[in-house]
């Protein structure tokens, strides 16, 4: 089973602390560190690996409920830009990381926080002192949760 895959049967079995809410074409997840303070990921329900190989009826559901989600973490969280990524090079089961991003969160990253997230280096932007603690992580569910509009 992919590592995607496996988030979502921990979602259906209610085992994933991070989950915030399932739509028609996936699941809104907030990201497990939180160096972008916000960081939430989109999950599809299909496991495919390109959205070309998604049926368009779906693809373009799957496109529109992304852009909801993004705008819904943008207000949580006080997004000044989002930053949007569907990579799938190391997990290829298809899902957005949506980054809300301001000024100056990139640390001493880059300019100003002008730079992509992957100029965090790994290390730092997964550190454990990066993961919310319990109590935070409820209020951020419940942010979320509050502005997702589904």
């Amino acid at each position: 089973m992919c590592l995607i895959c496996a988030r979502i049967d921990d979602i259906k079995q209610g085992r994933n602390p991070y989950f915030i809410a399932e739509l028609n074409t996936g699941y809104v997840v907030l990201g497990d560190h939180q160096y972008f303070h916000g960081y939430t990921l989109f999950l599809c329900k299909h496991h495919d690996t390109e959205l070309f190989l998604l049926e368009p009826d779906f693809r373009s559901q799957f496109l529109f409920e992304m852009s909801v989600v993004a705008e819904a973490v943008a207000a949580a969280f006080g997004a000044e830009k989002m930053n949007y990524e569907l990579l799938g090079n190391g997990d290829t089961h298809l899902h957005w990381h949506l980054f809300p991003r301001r000024n100056g969160d990139m640390g001493g990253h880059g300019m100003s926080g002008k730079g992509p997230v992957w100029w965090v280096p790994p290390e730092e932007m997964y550190d454990d002192v990066h993961r919310p603690s319990p109590k935070k992580l409820d209020s951020m569910r419940a942010s979320l949760r509050a502005r997702l509009r589904v």
